[in-house]
């Protein structure tokens, strides 16, 4: 058997050329972007919510690898599982077996979604939207999904074809015959569905984009709508799911709302390994799977596999065990609470918005002639440019890793891990209070850094 493979002599002789590797073998545009705004960090360990440099240095993780790292990094309860899952040396993958550890992460899956019954596992939460967009025309026998304005429920094809973003779609076409309504707008659906071709809507219960929650009441005249004319609701949960939101779904927020489909990801995989999972109501599994002949109508290579299921499982055993939810929900509430106390404050502080631990923090136009020309002159250039200058000096300054909530958005939406406490609290706070502090001051390094991102605005039209 070879031993010669060496991780570690591999990383300490090459992991210096990562920036170089990069844009020589993969997309040439991202460290050309890190190395323009000053996110060209090196980053040698990480745990909880918290990275270090070289240095020694700590940075504060607001952003989570975009929801990822629900419970942090290194979880020592999730590598343990992975540690005992790997040396059990599993029959994994056969095809043609039932392994126990699918069966048991679905069973504890469903206990916190008491309304549905059956789960299918893939690799991502692009792929747990495929399967539903699927499994909602199959079971309908209709060919047309609804989604809302601005969402963003992944980047395949299928899943691109209900992503409510321009930007993501161009260039891309044709994709599926699909329809968008505006997030709360009950008229516009109800227009959709007596055309009678609706398979289902499909819905961010917050959309993640912007940070825009639907409105009060919404998602449950949606689903009393979308049964009428006997189509489907999709939760797409994939980023506000476990625990986000300050409540296991953001879709329980709502009393009565029992979503036929739901998508799941990201945080599932305690930050290792790739999952997705699509759970549904029995009826629709057995119309997907309807015979012997169609069993294998919907799989995916590595979905259910071992190291994942084991993720999932440990994942879930420490959101019960250490009432993740709860610690989402009370230290969100205080976080977003002080951040909107400082909308009085600042005038170029237009909002705070959010749920739990996904919070949207929006700049809007000043009021005062000094700060609105240079408002002005910023969304002249390129529409999100004070919040790119907002995001940049959290990290050099203050070493706090956050980011834009979207394109041409005005919106800092944070999504820490699930752990983060008070202490974590004080330190974004106080940074944003200095960061905001300079910008109101009318002058500094934040302004001289917004020349800057305008040129290269300019410059990429």
């Amino acid at each position: 058997m070879s031993t010669e493979f060496d991780l570690g002599a591999l990383l300490a002789e090459r992991g210096g050329e990562r920036y170089e590797l990069h844009g020589k073998y993969l997309n040439h545009q991202l460290p050309r972007m890190l190395h323009t705004i000053g996110f060209d960090k090196v980053y040698e360990r990480a745990e909880g919510a918290h990275f270090w440099d070289a240095d020694g240095n700590d940075y504060l993780d607001m952003l989570a690898g975009f929801g990822v790292m629900g419970l942090g990094r290194h979880h020592p309860v999730v590598r343990k599982a992975l540690h005992d899952v790997l040396d059990a040396q599993l029959a994994d993958l056969t095809r043609f077996d039932c392994q126990p550890l699918p069966g048991l992460l679905a069973e504890r899956l469903l206990a916190h979604s008491p309304h549905l019954d059956r789960v299918f596992f893939g690799n991502s939460g692009t792929e747990s939207v495929e399967t539903a967009l699927k499994f909602a025309r199959f079971a309908t026998g209709r060919p047309r999904v609804l989604y809302c304005d601005h969402a963003f429920h992944g980047l395949t094809t299928g899943s691109l074809s209900v992503n409510g973003e321009d930007g993501f779609r161009d260039g891309f076409a044709p994709l599926l015959p699909d329809t968008a309504v505006p997030l709360g707008d009950l008229d516009a659906l109800a227009r959709e569905l007596k055309k009678g071709d609706v398979a289902a809507l499909i819905v961010e219960p917050i959309q993640g984009k912007g940070v825009h929650e639907a409105p009060p009441g919404y998602l449950r005249a949606a689903q009393e709508l979308l049964h009428r004319h006997k189509a489907l609701l999709i939760a797409d949960e994939v980023q506000t799911g476990l625990g986000r939101t300050g409540d296991f779904y953001a879709y329980q927020h709502e009393e009565g709302v029992e979503p036929d489909l739901v998508c799941v990801a990201k945080a599932l995989s305690g930050g290792y390994v790739p999952v997705g999972a699509t759970l549904g109501r029995d009826w629709i599994f057995k119309k997907v799977y309807s015979s012997m002949d169609r069993v294998l109508v919907h799989s995916a290579s590595f979905g259910a596999n071992a190291q994942a299921m084991a993720a999932g499982l440990a994942v879930l055993s420490v959101m019960e065990n250490d009432q993740i939810v709860a610690n989402s929900r009370a230290v969100g509430e205080q976080l977003k609470s002080r951040l909107a106390a400082l909308t009085d404050k600042y005038e170029l502080l237009a909002d705070v918005r959010g749920r739990g631990l996904m919070i949207g923090i929006e700049f809007g136009r000043p009021s005062s002639l000094k700060l609105r020309s240079r408002w002005t002159m910023l969304q002249a250039a390129r529409k999100g440019l004070f919040a790119q200058m907002v995001v940049v000096p959290l990290l050099q300054r203050h070493r706090i890793l956050t980011q834009v909530s979207g394109d041409h958005l005005e919106v800092i939406k944070l999504i820490p891990p699930l752990i983060v406490d008070e202490t974590d609290v004080d330190r974004f706070v106080d940074a944003f209070t200095d960061v905001m502090d300079d910008a109101h001051s009318g002058g500094g390094l934040m302004w001289d850094f917004g020349k800057t991102l305008i040129k290269q605005a300019v410059a990429n039209r």
